[in-house]
């Protein structure tokens, strides 16, 4: 941040300031901080940035700057410069930042939270600042600032400064949260201002200071600028400041700057984030602080960025100049600007750069580098670049055409991939041969026998081989070999990706992947390497043969750690895990426990958190102790944000924590989420054990009919490949359910196999109450507690957790809890969000409110997550009893 609040044009002794403070603003900030956001809100020149600034000079705050620009729409982009905001408060936690992604959703947010979670000082007051928050528009940035600045921490605010009322301000969930501060506010007085003028050593008679106190009308800009007017005419022009400020700019603080300066400054305006390190590269004859510094209020360093600042008005004179700049001056900027950021691992402002120089070599090498499974986001962004490119390019580099066709599977258009490989490789392949042009023959067909095998699923079209035997062929020739996350083989949510039930198609699916892996394992750097063992460990393990899928998924995990394929390595502990459970084998779960543990510390393995709360999830959820579930994996309402094609064992798990809270018809909600048409329910292996989990469900929910039609069909799917394990992975449920089921005579189940799945679920259920009684007996957690990595206090600890009570039905009617008679002043709520909160209280359902308050359903379930963001409740039990201690409800 700048040091001084406005400049002088006369020179100062080093360390000097001048700086006017104006207590009347400091008061007004001083009684808005006390709420948990504050809005800053003028046009430009008003010195709302000055005057925050100037308050929190002077305060024992933490505090994080966040300056926004446009290309902060880009979640990737925005997270970046949260990052790099943080570091100005510690090095340390923005590194962990750094490591996790954009949080678009609850998952990603919860675990955001996590990292300075329990290392906040009670007594210290924190200030996040986002600076120019106007400019963002995107509904991802603006969702995460949203969950952001309503987080209900007593000791945190948010200071939102902007030219408007950004949507966000007029949020209902947020405007009985904020203080504002306005243009009048922010208006100098006329005695602020003749102090200002005395700062700068100036004497302006009653009169003149009168005309120019009219005729700005308290506008902190013109003020500085009649200011110099005076100073260097030694009389007020009120004309030249009301029709050009402009050429005041030009006359007042460019004429007096050498052609070196002036020059200097219009090719600053090409960058956005003006850091020292990167005007050096950009600039190298002229040191910043002899360029950018020496131009007074109008640049300003900051020192919560670690960058210079230029006024929006001044930065508007200077990008109307860069006409004054040639094309290969403009060139050069862009491509030096490329090169820092890409060092600096700055990757998204690294392509933007790259792309604006026309440096297609860095922009390309910058992006080759993100792993094979990318963030959509950034596979779109990165996807509309290449599209933009000029198509000699591909000629020229052909291995873009790799990553070119990666970034259209990453965003789910196989077929257009599928039809792009089949006219690219031709071409190739009658190019002369290099190791360049057998690098690009290797990646493509790699890519080709990728969309191949996704595309099995359907198709039941195994010739997908021979572009991975013709990848290996070419890789012996191309000197290039795959590293992590690169060459880690995305395995998904079941292995066995086979969407039709008729018998031998699993047999078939992994032979097909026995006879990919030797292939794959060789081009790409032991991708895939272990895969079909860890199908067969899938099959026999459903097939409920435990020894066969034990040792297949010991062979899977060998390999896996091998060649570094920490995904197959995630999985055959997931079914080493399910298989210890079904056998009894408590000391056998306790060193899975500590193997998925350590996968935590692989930072090569970018989804390790995220499969780490899975596997641990779902065996909470199975066992009892859902409590433990990560909070994201426990939310009600979020789609998934994993990508579909590799991820979905999330819906059972968030459907097994539902049924082991007694949330019935939340399980069944989770049960019926979104799915793409390759996610979890793709595969008959899925499609078995999500509808095993619906019968049992429906049953619990008492709709009997429901609960015996999803029974048939799981066993019309299950019967033909004898894939019994689900059913008796349900345990007792599963043992009410059949013993129900056998008394109905027009069921389409053969009674004897009724009778097996009921004797099978019930030993499970047995076996599954030997685990939990041991492991209640010697430790009251699984696993020891991963050690903390300190981050600098940002935020203070989250609220305490309350786990949902047991669901009983009442013995007596009590009288309906009702809302208290609060204001939205002393709630953090707002009026719909109590009216929403006071109908969950009473017992009614979404549907049931939503037609009581004339809304739609998906405006309830928005208004419902606002509420338990705010309250720091989990579910609807926790929010009724929490608002209930904080006086909201009765």
């Amino acid at each position: 941040m700048p040091q001084q609040l406005f400049y002088s044009n006369v020179p100062i002794a080093q360390g000097n300031q001048l700086y006017l403070e104006r207590p009347r603003i400091n008061r007004i900030l001083e009684q808005a901080i006390q709420r948990p956001v504050v809005a800053v809100t003028a046009g430009a020149g008003y010195g709302k940035t000055h005057a925050v600034y100037s308050f929190l000079r002077n305060r024992d705050f933490l505090t994080a700057w966040i300056q926004l620009s446009c290309r902060d729409n880009t979640g990737c982009r925005f997270w970046e410069n949260f990052t790099r905001a943080v570091s100005m408060i510690s090095q340390e936690t923005a590194k962990l930042l750094a490591e996790t992604a954009f949080p678009e959703t609850e998952r990603q947010f919860e675990r955001y939270l996590s990292i300075p979670r329990g290392e906040a000082l009670p007594d210290t007051k924190y200030i996040f600042v986002y600076d120019d928050f106007h400019l963002i528009s995107d509904k991802k940035v603006l969702r995460f600032l949203e969950h952001s600045i309503t987080t209900p921490f007593s000791n945190i605010t948010s200071i939102l400064i902007s030219r408007n009322d950004a949507a966000l301000m007029q949020n209902p969930s947020i405007t009985g949260m904020l203080s504002k501060i306005t243009e009048e506010d922010l208006r100098f007085t006329q005695e602020e201002m003749s102090n200002y003028f005395l700062m700068q050593n100036i004497k302006a008679s009653p009169h003149t200071a009168s005309t120019i106190y009219r005729d700005t009308g308290g506008w902190a800009f013109a003020i500085h600028l009649a200011a110099l007017s005076l100073k260097n005419a030694a009389a007020y022009i009120p004309a030249a400041i009301r029709s050009n400020i402009f050429k005041l700019i030009d006359s007042e603080v460019m004429a007096g700057l050498s052609p070196e300066l002036r020059k200097y400054l219009i090719t600053a305006s090409l960058i956005e984030r003006l850091t020292p390190a990167l005007l050096r590269e950009i600039n190298a004859g002229l040191d910043p602080a002899d360029g950018l510094g020496k131009i007074g209020s109008f640049v300003q360093f900051d020192t919560y960025l670690d960058a210079y600042r230029v006024h929006p008005l001044f930065l508007e004179y200077l990008s109307g100049k860069q006409d004054e700049l040639t094309a290969a001056e403009k060139t050069e900027v862009y491509t030096r600007a490329a090169a820092w950021c890409a060092r600096n691992d700055q990757k998204i402002d690294a392509i933007n750069y790259a792309e604006k120089a026309g440096d297609y070599d860095t922009l390309f090498e910058v992006a080759y580098a993100f792993p094979r499974v990318m963030p959509n986001h950034i596979a779109a962004l990165l996807l509309a670049i290449y599209e933009r490119a000029p198509r000699k390019l591909f000629d020229q580099n052909p291995v873009t055409w790799v990553l070119y066709t990666r970034l259209l599977m990453a965003v789910g258009l196989f077929d257009r991939a599928a039809s792009e490989l089949a006219e690219i490789i031709p071409k190739l392949e009658a190019l002369p041969r290099s190791p360049l042009v057998c690098r690009s023959l290797a990646g493509c067909y790699n890519n080709r026998g990728l969309t191949g095998m996704i595309t099995s699923t359907y198709t039941g079209d195994y010739d997908y081989i021979q572009y991975f035997e013709r990848a290996s062929y070419y890789h012996r020739f191309s000197n290039y070999d795959a590293a992590p996350p690169l060459s880690v083989m995305s395995v998904g949510s079941y292995i066995c990706r086979v969407n039709n039930n008729e018998p031998g198609e699993m047999e078939r699916y992994i032979d097909a992947i026995g006879a990919m892996v030797p292939y794959t394992a060789a081009s790409m750097g032991g991708c895939g390497y272990g895969m079909d063992d860890l199908a067969g460990a899938e099959l026999a393990f459903f097939r409920e043969d435990l020894n066969r899928a034990e040792q297949s998924a010991r062979d899977a995990l060998r390999k896996a750690r091998e060649r570094d394929q920490y995904e197959i390595e995630n999985r055959a502990l997931f079914f080493l895990l399910r298989i210890s459970v079904a056998k009894g084998g408590v000391n056998a779960i306790q060193d899975i426990f500590r193997q998925l543990e350590a996968q935590l510390g692989t930072a090569g393995y970018p989804n390790r958190k995220t499969h780490y709360d899975i596997v641990c999830g779902w065996f909470y959820a199975q066992t009892g102790a859902a409590g433990k579930l990560a909070s994201w994996l426990k939310n009600e309402f979020e789609d998934s944000d994993l990508n579909s094609i590799n991820h979905g064992t999330e819906i059972l798990v968030k459907a097994k924590y539902h049924a082991a809270e007694k949330r019935f018809p939340a399980a069944l909600a989770a049960l019926e989420s979104r799915d793409s048409k390759y996610g979890a329910r793709a595969f008959i292996t899925g499609k078995v054990e999500l509808k095993a989990l619906e019968a049992v469900c429906r049953y619990q929910c008492r709709d009997k009919p429901g609960a015996f039609r999803a029974l048939e069909e799981a066993y019309t799917l299950a019967q033909p490949n004898a894939l019994y394990m689900p059913f008796t992975e349900l345990g007792k449920d599963m043992r009410t359910l059949t013993g129900a089921a056998l008394k109905i005579a027009a069921l389409a189940i053969p009674r004897d196999r009724l009778e097996t799945i009921r004797r099978n679920a019930s030993a499970y259920a047995k076996k599954l109450f030997a685990v939990r009684s041991a492991l209640n007996v010697r430790s009251t957690h699984l696993v020891r507690s991963i050690p903390s990595v300190r981050p600098a206090p940002m935020v203070r600890p989250a609220p305490t957790v309350r786990p949902a009570p047991t669901v009983r039905p009442a013995p007596t009617v009590r009288p309906s809890p009702t809302v208290r008679e609060v204001s939205t002043a002393a709630s953090p709520l707002s009026r719909r969000e109590l009216t929403v909160l006071s109908g969950l209280a009473q017992g009614l359902t979404r549907t049931e409110i939503a037609e009581n308050e004339h809304l739609s359903i998906n405006t309830v379930k928005s208004v419902i997550k606002s509420v338990y963001n705010k309250i720091g409740a989990l579910n609807q039990a926790d929010a009724v009893r929490i608002a209930a201690d904080m006086g909201i409800i009765r």
